[in-house]
């Protein structure tokens, strides 16, 4: 059941005309929170928006015709759906996909555009995947496993052989990390070819199987998982690929879920990138363990179908983690222009106000006094922190929160 470096540049040879050769592209942005050069593998720039129709086709080419004619059956929260979904359209295959519920729209909707039925099932991808074992095992279809399979650990790998040839000076590459397939096929790809090479698998610490499998010596399952990188929240790692980590991969960092906001917001800002949060973890990683990579650095960013609400979540979360949202209770004279007098100020010191509630009934207060809470849009610490200076040198009581 293991790989090796000729499995992955046959997998290489058969995706040819399939998937799309993504650009690298160099991060100035980052490199200047690192100190040293920083590029961008841009998966969510692939066909489906993410890395998985290397694995899918890879695995699903190699089927034989009975096996075609039987279908196929897959689970995935939307990447690897949308991947085996646009396979089978390729190669003349029926598909059935089982998302958890909650599962993005826009995933769920992309899947059935390339002509795949889903169904949804449980809570999580796991949850999805025993239900999908229990179709197949009734219809005779074949599942396609997301990551926990020789033929998709090898397509995966094809995202290191380019790597690569990119840059063959690389000397980190951050793979974000949910089940271990890309990370498995990265590993084996660059370590094959340059030893010196760091691979990092990257797991939201909310989701992260795989320290705590490392540890001991083999898969491990976690009890919950709360991350909003719907991508790789996946509860337990896959055997093939936890033995290829094992022996492929140097390190596996997990990060918070601020720094994936912050990373994501850094990316459709900085970068012009469209990113999920899955697909955010190796730049989170940057932010959040800026001293543990050598440079040139590779982030992977492995996909980029993002709900919009979700967006719009993420956005306004990694601007709070940013610092470019302020919170603030001050104390203001319950009387006509009060109010009107504070807001001035902060105009004059150039914050956009969001949101104003007042407070009239508190122990803390005297009777003349009102508490206003107000929310404030800032251009980041520097500004917040002069902001606050302001307003107690006007000799005005001001608390954060």
């Amino acid at each position: 059941m293991s790989v090796q470096l000729a499995d992955v540049r046959e997998a290489y040879a058969m995706l040819s005309g399939v998937v799309t050769r993504t650009p690298l592209e160099e991060s100035r942005w980052l490199a200047g929170l690192v100190g040293g050069p920083v590029w961008l593998k841009a998966e969510n720039l692939q066909r489906t928006g993410s890395f998985k129709i290397r694995g899918a086709y890879a695995r699903m080419a190699r089927l034989s015709a009975a096996e075609r004619e039987a279908g196929v059956v897959a689970a995935s929260a939307g990447n690897h759906a949308q991947g085996v979904a646009l396979a089978a359209q390729l190669l003349g295959i029926r598909a059935c996909v089982f998302m958890p519920e909650g599962a993005p729209i826009p995933k769920e909707k992309a899947t059935r555009g390339y002509g795949a039925e889903v169904v949804f099932a449980g809570r999580y991808v796991d949850d999805a995947l025993v239900a999908a074992r229990e179709y197949a095992e009734r219809t005779g279809a074949v599942l396609i496993h997301p990551f926990d399979h020789p033929d998709v650990v090898a397509g995966q790998g094809t995202c290191g052989l380019e790597i690569l040839e990119q840059l063959p000076g690389a000397a980190t590459v951050l793979v974000p990390t949910g089940g271990g397939g890309l990370v498995a096929g990265i590993g084996i790809a660059i370590k094959a070819e340059r030893p010196d090479v760091r691979v990092v698998g990257v797991q939201a610490e909310g989701a992260a199987a795989f320290p705590a499998s490392l540890r001991a010596g083999s898969p491990r399952a976690l009890e919950t998982m709360t991350t909003m990188a719907d991508g790789i929240a996946v509860g337990c790692p896959g055997a093939v690929p936890f033995a290829a980590v094992t022996e492929h991969v140097d390190e596996v960092l997990t990060v918070s879920e601020e720094s994936i906001s912050r990373a994501l917001v850094g990316l459709l800002e900085r970068a012009k990138m469209v990113v999920e949060p899955a697909g955010a973890a190796g730049v989170a990683a940057l932010l959040e363990h800026p001293g543990a990579v050598s440079t040139p650095a590779v982030a992977v960013l492995s996909g980029g179908n993002i709900d919009p609400l979700l967006m719009g979540r993420m956005i306004r979360h990694g601007m709070a983690a940013a610092g470019r949202y302020l919170f603030l209770r001050v104390t203001v004279t319950d009387s006509p222009g009060g109010l009107a007098e504070l807001l001035a100020e902060l105009a004059a010191a150039g914050a956009n106000v969001l949101d104003v509630a007042h407070e009239r009934t508190s122990p803390s207060l005297h009777v003349d006094e009102v508490l206003v809470r107000i929310q404030l849009e800032t251009r980041g610490p520097t500004h917040a922190e002069a902001l606050l200076a302001r307003l107690r040198e006007q000799g005005r009581r001001v608390e954060l929160g």
